[in-house]
């Protein structure tokens, strides 16, 4: 088989816990090739997570941003104009930052959730991923990856519970999940 080098699309997707995880660690292992990775979190932005300070060691070789307020959605609820205005900010970041070359990697966290929910049309995130430069990866994260993402990526996972600590009592720990 010949080699084959390009910018691959990855999908983290599925009801169980790691998909952030997983692409932290895919991130990590690129910076430590060389690489510059930009994380943009659709969706996070209430909570102070580990990784925000992790990522400061790496200086601007891993750059990570929290571009909304928290978790949003919940229930049956309306979404919130102020969470759609800043999904969509944080979306004309991510386009720039694919489009841009700067970025080796761009990891859009928490994105499939901003989709799913009606926040960004998932045809603009196509024709951006379709249109980026050849050398650039993108790892997009969340629950309910949507059919046409999952058509045009490289690899996609699914994430699935086996089993969780949380089925137990056991409250999500600092250093595990956050």
């Amino acid at each position: 088989m010949e080699e084959t080098r390009s910018g691959l699309i990855l999908i983290n997707t599925g009801p169980g816990k790691g998909k952030t995880t997983a692409a932290m660690g895919t991130a990590l292992r690129a910076v430590g090739n060389g690489m510059r990775v930009l994380m943009l979190q659709f969706l996070k932005g209430s909570w102070h997570y580990g990784e925000l300070d992790a990522v400061k060691a790496f200086g601007d070789n891993f750059v990570l941003r929290q571009m909304g307020r928290g978790f949003v959605k919940i229930g049956g609820a309306e979404t919130d104009p102020e969470d759609i205005r800043l999904v969509e900010a944080a979306w004309e970041e991510a386009r720039q930052a694919i489009l841009s070359g700067e970025w080796d990697m761009v990891v859009l966290d928490e994105i499939n959730y901003a989709i799913s929910y009606g926040m960004l049309d998932p045809a603009k995130v196509v024709e951006t991923l379709q249109a980026r430069p050849e050398m650039v990866h993108v790892i997009l994260t969340g629950r309910n990856a949507h059919a046409s993402l999952v058509e045009i990526a490289d690899t996609v996972t699914e994430m699935r519970q086996v089993k969780h600590a949380y089925e137990h009592g056991v409250l999500a720990q600092r250093g595990i999940e956050y």
